[in-house]
């Protein structure tokens, strides 16, 4: 294995042709210097210089080798500061599992954009992917960190998470319906409407748990007709087809045609949840996670919370 200590005073001894002159600027004694020059020869089977008295200079090979070896301190003072440039987390890649509702309310824009401002030169990879998915990615170490509907268990050894975000819901109505423009929105109001849902890819739990905060509001939902996703309820809804409900932070995604009303008793709530592995190995994966908690107004330390049913 080459020393790197060697091959610096060894260009220095190329560049001055002059072992004493090599030693003041490498400030060691010219004695040594001339023993580190010799084992590097003889470790390399290579013979770098021709010597006289007046002065030292390369040999057709050891200009050869001058070349190569510049090159090499090069690309290893550029490795240096790489890996420093790493350890600080600002430069690097990282690999983040999402659902769409973290894209759509700007959680995950949000966090992306505060972290580019500083950090530039990373490189991120997104994945849309169901939260299942996603927390068994964060087992394998190939996601950094996932955004699920549903945290894992608060005594998962591998994975924490926390809340960051819990949105209230909003009545979707079509435009000039009779509902739009009432001064105030009881439960019999909505039991007499057709309704569209939206049926999440994630789990069957979400879909009962919005029927049971309908039935403990008063009222069950007659849904006559399903979407896969909010936004493409909220296109049914503007046909005129039914009524539906989506999160506050989708407000601006809705449609001409779609007027939105605040239902202040009806307490469901669409959580978002940030996980990570435990076991954090890289400080720009640590650094994201705090700018998307901070970015969402949860505090990094904050430990995870119950599901709002």
């Amino acid at each position: 294995m080459l020393d790197i200590r060697q091959l610096h005073y060894f260009v220095a001894v190329a560049e001055e042709e002059h072992v004493g002159r090599a030693a003041e600027r490498l400030h060691i004694s010219q004695s040594p210097l001339s023993r580190q020059i010799a084992q590097l020869e003889e470790k390399l089977g290579l013979v770098l210089f021709e010597r006289s008295q007046q002065r030292i200079r390369l040999t057709r090979d050891g200009r050869t080798f001058l070349a190569e070896t510049r090159a090499f301190l090069t690309h290893g003072n550029r490795l240096e500061s790489l890996a420093r440039r790493l350890g600080r987390g600002d430069e690097g890649g990282l690999c983040i599992g999402y659902l769409e509702y973290a894209m759509h309310s700007g959680v995950l824009p949000n966090a992306l954009r505060e972290l580019r401002e500083g950090r530039p030169a990373v490189h991120i990879a997104l994945y849309n992917q169901q939260s299942d998915v996603q927390l068994e990615g964060l087992r394998q170490r190939s996601l950094d960190i996932a955004l699920v509907c549903e945290p894992p268990h608060a005594d998962d050894p591998d994975l924490d998470a926390a809340q960051v975000l819990n949105d209230p819901m909003l009545l979707a109505i079509p435009k000039g319906h009779a509902l739009a423009s009432a001064k105030a929105l009881t439960p019999d109001d909505l039991a007499a409407q057709k309704w569209i849902g939206v049926m999440h890819k994630e789990s069957a739990l979400r879909h009962d748990t919005f029927i049971a905060a309908c039935a403990k509001a008063g009222f069950t939902p007659a849904i006559t007709m399903e979407a896969t996703e909010p936004l493409a309820a909220l296109g049914l809804v503007a046909a005129g087809l039914g009524i539906t409900t989506i999160q506050q932070s989708l407000r601006h995604q809705a449609p001409d045609g779609v007027v939105l009303r605040e239902l202040s008793w009806f307490t469901y709530r669409t959580p978002l949840w940030a996980a990570w592995h435990r076991i954090n190995l890289r400080p720009l994966v640590e650094q994201f996670r705090k700018t998307l908690l901070q970015t969402s107004g949860v505090a990094p330390e904050t430990a995870p919370a119950e599901v709002d049913g």
